[in-house]
């Protein structure tokens, strides 16, 4: 009963109890007593003052305690000079550099069948003129990783985008089918066109979070995989319909020939006309018989031929809470 009168589970009050005793009240709202080390209000005033001395007001805790070490004085700890700073709000950001902040989850989004996430960026070609640059618009759905529409043009506009995804909507023919469009935060992308584009279109524009660089993630590997093939023209293009003849062979080479690892080593092509399953079911039969035929060579199970799930865009990380209960 009394536990019920001042709300306390009885649960808690069990824990509380020591030799059948309750050493001290332990409720957030419960008065405690003064912890024996805490600094005096002389101690305060003195650490401030010394903070805010010419010599050390430009000077974080970290560079002021050793200093006065140095002169054989000792005020009190790094985290308490940090705590006594802030609670009398002289702890700032400072400097020329961006002071941390919070940045929220990106938009997570999940592809489980062809033309239901593309994500596209636009990358430079650089030409044999110091200076001047091509410019490679590329389109590629993560599920299958094939590049469904590209286009290399002298310039950057939200017109020579919005017709770009209208060719490969229709090419596609996902016209007013759910698709969601990832891009990062370019002129181009935000332009009114390409949103008007889009809308007529039936596709979801989504965007990278502001001034983060790896919410485009599978466009940015697309890119380097480009431009660290060895037949790429590293002292650049002479003029645009040279760019466009190499850049029509790479996707030709990508999407046909190239086995992509993150899909089960068959190509975009083949996963994005849902040939993949028939593909590395064959291709496990032939281990399979391999393994059969010479036990001795293999150590431990065939090579995993298995079709590769759904795949996300920016998946959610999992909270530390939910991480530390499935250890337990």
């Amino acid at each position: 009963m009394a536990c019920k009168t001042i709300e306390l589970p009885i649960r808690t009050l069990q824990r509380w109890l020591k030799k059948g005793i309750v050493v001290d009240d332990r409720r957030l709202t419960a008065k405690r007593p003064v912890p024996v080390n805490k600094l005096s209000d002389d101690d305060v005033a003195r650490l401030l003052k010394t903070c805010n001395r010419e010599e050390y007001a430009s000077l974080p805790p970290s560079q002021i305690v050793p200093r006065l070490a140095d002169d054989n004085i000792y005020l009190a700890s790094e985290s308490t000079f940090y705590r006594v700073l802030k609670a009398h709000n002289q702890l700032h950001h400072r400097g020329r550099s961006q002071a941390p902040r919070k940045v929220k989850a990106p938009t997570s989004y999940t592809a489980e069948k062809p033309n239901q996430v593309w994500s596209w960026d636009i990358t430079y070609l650089s030409s044999i003129v110091r200076g001047q640059y091509f410019y490679l618009y590329m389109v590629e759905d993560i599920y299958s990783r094939k590049i469904v529409g590209w286009e290399v043009y002298g310039s950057e506009s939200g017109e020579q985008a919005a017709a770009l995804m209208q060719r490969t909507v229709m090419a596609e023919q996902c016209f007013r089918t759910p698709l969601v469009l990832h891009s990062d935060n370019g002129s181009p992308m935000r332009s009114a066109t390409l949103q008007a584009k889009l809308c007529e279109l039936g596709v979801t524009p989504s965007h990278s979070r502001p001034r983060v660089s790896n919410d485009n993630p599978f466009s940015e590997s697309l890119f380097r995989t480009l431009k660290y093939r060895p037949q790429w023209p590293s002292s650049g293009f002479s003029k645009l319909d040279d760019a466009r003849r190499w850049v029509k062979d790479f996707v030709e080479w990508y999407n046909e020939e190239h086995r992509h690892s993150r899909i089960g080593f068959v190509t975009p092509g083949q996963r994005h006309r849902n040939e993949d399953a028939g593909i590395l079911a064959k291709r496990k039969t032939v281990f399979e018989q391999a393994k059969a035929k010479h036990p001795e060579r293999w150590s431990g199970e065939i090579r995993k031929c298995e079709p590769a799930g759904p795949v996300m865009l920016n998946p959610e990380k999992p909270d530390i809470n939910e991480q530390m209960e499935q250890v337990a």
